[in-house]
């Protein structure tokens, strides 16, 4: 202790313990004053203060207008630090999540299914008025229209409100699948309960016409769903946008040929029926060429195609698959097994078209939430795998 506070010291508790009170008397000065400080070189800077407010350059509180903005960037660097940023494998460690799965619940996939189940059966329709068998066009015109009612409903169900899909119809977008798709499904059905109607009074010629240019529409109809999943920014659906739309439309058109078929069978098509016949090659050919596709979409997507085995989507997957296959064999077994075999098939058929929509839809969720696909995405130009 310093010779000039020898007389001060700080008192002890009972048995020597802790000090009672703590001495707090400043070792320079009064107690209570301010502290005496001064600059140690006159008109010093204090460090890492930057003068004029320079230092809430970033802050959103100063404008454009403001003298604290920043200036412009120079675009060429900015692409080039996004260049240098893109290139390259991604990082070890990922800290995601890098994107937000869609939100689509089970309407959806539904209405992907039903969609092309309309779809598919105006194909059938045109098709059996080009080959003279009027009554079942026109039951396949009806299978279409009954196929499209349960579609605005479900779509009204995904958005919440029903004045979503109207404000949807207030802009016309060529090159938006979202905004194209709700244009399409209103004139679809437009047309479609059109040539229903002109079926139910007895004007032939006006139904086929309608008819034909409902498949037309159909025909957008069908692969657009499709198409609207591979223009999102998701790696396992923007990779396989080459095959995404046909995939669809395949699907569609064995779903509606199928439906067809089998209402064709309850209403009294006998067997043997040309029209019958060749409504179950069409099934048959579209969900082998769907399999394929969808066998050949997968070897190439590498890595990516994870998505399509895991979880609830490699389920689904699965199901599809082995549906079509047992829908070929039952098919390929009919001279065996009777014509009951085939309309099981075409069941089968069904289901499998169903599965595969909710499939994509799972998948596409296990893709976004792959932080390392996702940024290896982004680091490969136009996305492909």
């Amino acid at each position: 202790m310093p010779p000039e506070r020898a007389d001060i010291h700080e008192p002890t508790g009972p048995a020597g313990g802790h000090p009672a009170t703590r001495d707090t008397t400043p070792a320079l000065g009064t107690r209570g004053e301010p502290g005496r400080w001064q600059r140690a070189v006159d008109g010093a800077r204090v460090a890492l203060h930057k003068r004029n407010f320079e230092d809430g350059r970033w802050s959103f509180l100063y404008s454009y207008r403001s003298d604290y903005a920043a200036d412009e960037a120079d675009p060429e660097q900015v692409a080039a630090a996004a260049e240098r940023a893109r290139s390259g494998p991604p990082p070890e460690e990922m800290q995601g999540p890098l994107m937000n799965p869609a939100v689509w619940t089970w309407e959806v996939p539904a209405y992907f299914w039903f969609g092309g189940i309309a779809a598919g059966s105006s194909f059938v329709a045109l098709a059996c008025d080009l080959s003279g068998d009027h009554r079942s066009a026109r039951i396949a015109r009806k299978v279409s229209l009954a196929a499209l009612m349960p579609s605005p409903p479900l779509l009204v169900m995904d958005l919440g409100r029903p004045e979503r899909f109207v404000n949807m119809l207030r802009i016309f977008k060529p090159r938006s699948p979202m905004s194209m798709g709700a244009w399409c499904l209103s004139v679809f059905g437009g047309l479609a309960s059109a040539a229903v109607g002109a079926d139910l009074i007895g004007r032939k010629r006006e139904a086929r016409a309608l008819g034909g240019a409902n498949a037309i529409v159909g025909g957008y109809l069908g692969s657009y769903t499709g198409v609207l999943l591979a223009s999102t920014a998701v790696p396992l659906w923007a990779r396989s946008k080459m095959f995404l739309g046909p995939i669809f439309v395949t699907t569609a058109v064995a779903t509606g040929a199928a439906a067809t078929r089998l209402v064709l069978v309850a209403v009294g098509l006998p067997e043997g029926h040309r029209t019958r016949n060749a409504l179950g090659r069409v099934e048959t050919a579209a969900m082998s060429i769907e399999l394929g596709m969808s066998t050949w979409n997968e070897h190439r997507l590498g890595d990516t195609g994870d998505a399509l085995e895991r979880g609830r989507a490699g389920k689904l997957f699965r199901i599809a698959k082995w549906s079509v296959r047992a829908g070929l064999a039952l098919r390929a077994a009919r001279p065996r097994l009777g014509a009951n075999a085939h309309n099981v098939a075409s069941v089968l058929y069904l289901a499998a078209g169903l599965a595969f929509r909710y499939a994509w839809v799972a998948a596409g969720h296990n893709s976004a939430t792959d932080d390392r696909a996702v940024a290896r995405m982004g680091r490969e130009e136009g996305g492909e795998a």
